[in-house]
């Protein structure tokens, strides 16, 4: 039965990167045509239509005072500013790249539990970390001629991304997943919102391009609904290495809908990262079975 209940969670967790990656590609084939700021609010308030309304049907909703917790709102904040140094670079580098540069996020959560949380991180997750470093400046090549300056936003992008997951882990369990992603799309609209008034100019967008934004908010959705399946269905040793899922259809569908591949030192670099994350994994999923 547990072993079921495994494969039904690996496959949650593959069709949640599959909608993820779904979502930037429609984001990314608007070209920048709609400001990143009017995105974030448009795609915003579609997410939060759509994740309210699940979080009604499944009677949540009484408990939407937890969403005004600071830690909530600390954490919403930090996928806002994530979001904005993503979208910066979404359509100035090839999705693949920005996919195996994002693989890097698990060994950075790791950085940050150390430093942050004083969390003991033995010498080998340690070196992992650096050979994963090692691969990341493979794929983004710094001080060569084909460097694309975009590569840094996503690595900002990642630090965010890593202090949003530290935050996640000081939420109280009894806290629904549900509101916690209804205050993210909350405030990263929000924050679109004041960038769009700060940059004084509004685009309208025509009916393709609206129909492009509610797609990206329903694959966002579909992303966010089918990892939560996962994670409620499966053991998490066995479900989070098919998160490297997303780097499978980001060459996939960056294939088909750009016509884009990734070169051999992204290859190269995506492999020792993805590589180094799993063996961190494993490390530290060695060290809770000892400590237990």
């Amino acid at each position: 039965m547990k072993v079921s209940l495994n494969i039904r969670a690996s496959l949650y967790m593959m069709l949640s990167m599959l909608g993820f990656v779904c979502n930037d590609l429609i984001i990314k084939s608007l070209d920048g045509r709609i400001p990143n700021s009017q995105v974030m609010l448009l795609r915003g308030l579609f997410l939060a239509f759509l994740i309210f309304a699940l979080a009604w049907q499944q009677g949540v909703l009484k408990k939407w005072r937890t969403m005004l917790k600071r830690q909530v709102m600390l954490r919403s904040l930090l996928e806002a500013l994530a979001t904005v140094f993503f979208l910066a670079a979404l359509v100035k580098m090839p999705y693949a790249n920005i996919a195996a540069i994002l693989m890097f996020l698990p060994l950075a959560v790791t950085i940050g539990a150390a430093l942050v949380l004083n969390e003991p991180i033995g010498w080998r997750r340690w070196l992992a970390i650096v050979v994963g470093l090692g691969g990341v400046m493979l794929i983004i090549r710094p001080g060569v001629a084909d460097f694309n300056v975009a590569s840094i936003f996503i690595l900002i992008s990642v630090v965010f991304a890593a202090m949003r997951d530290l935050t996640t882990r000081t939420l109280p369990e009894e806290l629904p997943t549900l509101l916690v992603a209804a205050n993210a799309a909350i405030t990263i609209s929000t924050l679109g919102l004041v960038l769009t008034i700060l940059q004084g100019s509004w685009l309208f967008p025509s009916t393709t391009q609206w129909a492009s934004l509610g797609s990206a908010a329903f694959f966002l959705f579909f992303g966010y609904h089918f990892v939560i399946l996962s994670m409620r269905t499966g053991e998490v040793a066995y479900v989070v290495p098919f998160r490297y899922s997303v780097m499978l259809w980001a060459i996939l569908l960056g294939f088909l809908f750009f016509g884009e591949l990734p070169d051999w030192q992204t290859l190269v670099g995506s492999a020792v990262v993805i590589t180094m994350g799993l063996y961190t994994l494993y490390r530290e999923l060695k060290l809770a079975r000892f400590q237990s």
